[in-house]
């Protein structure tokens, strides 16, 4: 055989040799070496790679001690797990040299302060109220000549736009509206509208008609100013006096717009029955509001991870009075989970569920998890998750991981969680600065 096709053979093994180490699971635990470390201070972390390799890691122990040594400089073996327990917040870095010689990676370490919530479930009423007047829909209004028309309509007013001001006044509320347009109209002068669409602030002039049937000055606009609804409360953090509830947004019923917040409370809520979700028709829970005058607290917040604002103290009807830590988004794992909610008047209950599915995300992003309701208590009482169930909080390992969201319309028994991570971030209690169609059809929970 000439050297040639020995080369030929050799290099076909060689190749052959490097797909299969690849393809190893060691060597592609050692591929997932992190870059980056987020961790809580005081919160012990393990890390397992499963490598049959010894390093030497090198940190700063009076912030961070690699399996409770306190020295500089420690031999670990690589197929053993790694506990790593910070001591202080700050940034810094372990460094890494297999056979404790070759220098392998430099692992960027950020530690934050430790952080605690009481984890939620109870049933909570929403009562909002937006920072101006949405608009809902269009009418016709028939003039004294019979002609029909909408004058909001003519004067490029749409769906889901906040009128902020009429003549330049402020405006909030749908009943100080018919004296301002009756005035215009008696005037035969037109409105100055300043409305909002999408963030950009835009005017227009709109001319009232007089309705020739009801003898009264219209807009040919329909038009609302609050909202109002139950949902599940999924976090107090009693150091930041804080809440976070529902883990979406809540939007307008007509127009799926999501509401400016003007002012808005939570309330005491307590469930009478349960309308069971079934495959392509998602249930809901039925509840009423409980002491109306009771104020649990405000609503300062509408954003894609759910409604925050101020709570002086935890709702008296809790599962535990106890604070639980958190987590960061990476540290979700596939596998067994609980969820806490409501499902018979105010008791809040521990449920089994399976997280299936997680989706890493290194920015704010919802459907972070799909989830499965797995307790057969809960699937007989709901037929898995229903509508007023968004915002229960998902508990793996003793740590708050995040909420329910959505339900899947096509398999109730399935649906969306978001991480708590981006819940503090919008409560404003994790900074960002501290760390970096059919079966999927999904209806908020």
């Amino acid at each position: 055989m000439n050297s040639s096709p020995r080369k030929k053979w050799f290099g076909l093994v060689l190749v052959i040799c490097v797909c299969m180490i690849g393809l190893s699971a060691p060597f592609q635990h050692f591929a997932a070496f992190p870059n980056e470390l987020r961790l809580f201070s005081g919160q012990l972390k393990r890390l397992q790679y499963g490598v049959p390799v010894h390093a030497e890691v090198t940190v700063d122990p009076r912030m961070l001690q690699i399996n409770g040594s306190t020295r500089q400089s420690l031999s670990v073996n690589l197929n053993d797990p790694i506990s790593l327990e910070p001591h202080q917040s700050g940034q810094t870095s372990m460094k890494v040299k297999l056979f404790g010689k070759i220098p392998f990676k430099t692992v960027k370490v950020n530690v934050v302060p430790d952080l605690r919530v009481i984890p939620g479930g109870q049933t909570i009423g929403v009562k909002v109220k937006s920072s101006g007047i949405l608009v809902v829909g269009h009418h016709q209004v028939r003039a004294s000549n019979g002609t029909k028309e909408s004058p909001g309509e003519k004067a490029g007013l749409r769906l889901g736009d906040l009128i902020i001001k009429i003549d330049g006044q402020k405006i909030n509320e749908v009943r100080k509206v018919a004296d301002l347009v009756e005035q215009a109209g008696k005037q035969q002068r037109p409105l100055s509208i300043t409305y909002k669409r999408g963030g950009t602030i835009g005017e227009t002039k709109l001319y009232p008609i007089r309705d020739a049937e009801e003898r009264n000055w219209r807009l040919g606009l329909y038009i609302r100013d609050s909202a109002a609804g139950v949902g599940t409360l999924t976090f107090y953090a009693p150091d930041q006096g804080v809440y976070g509830a529902l883990g979406h947004v809540i939007t307008d019923m007509d127009t799926q717009t999501p509401i400016e917040v003007g002012e808005g409370q939570i309330l005491q809520s307590s469930v009478t029955s349960i309308n069971k979700s079934q495959t392509g028709e998602p249930g809901e829970k039925r509840a009423h509001f409980v002491k109306e005058s009771k104020v649990l607290g405000n609503i300062e917040r509408n954003t894609p991870f759910g409604i925050f604002g101020k709570m002086s103290e935890n709702p008296n009807h809790s599962y535990s009075e106890k604070s639980v830590p958190v987590t960061f988004a990476e540290e979700v794992k596939e596998g067994p989970a609980q969820i806490l909610t409501v499902v018979n008047g105010q008791k809040v209950e521990r449920f089994d569920i399976e997280i299936a599915h997680v989706t890493r995300q290194p920015a704010p992003a919802t459907k972070g998890m799909v989830i499965k309701i797995t307790d057969k208590r809960l699937l007989d009482k709901t037929g898995g998750i229903v509508q007023g169930m968004s915002g229960s909080p998902i508990i793996q390992n003793g740590k708050l991981v995040g909420a329910v969201t959505h339900v899947f319309v096509n398999d109730p028994a399935s649906g969306y969680g978001c991480f708590i991570e981006w819940m503090l971030q919008d409560a404003g209690i994790l900074m960002r600065g501290q760390q970096q169609q059919q079966s999927t059809q999904g209806t908020a929970a």
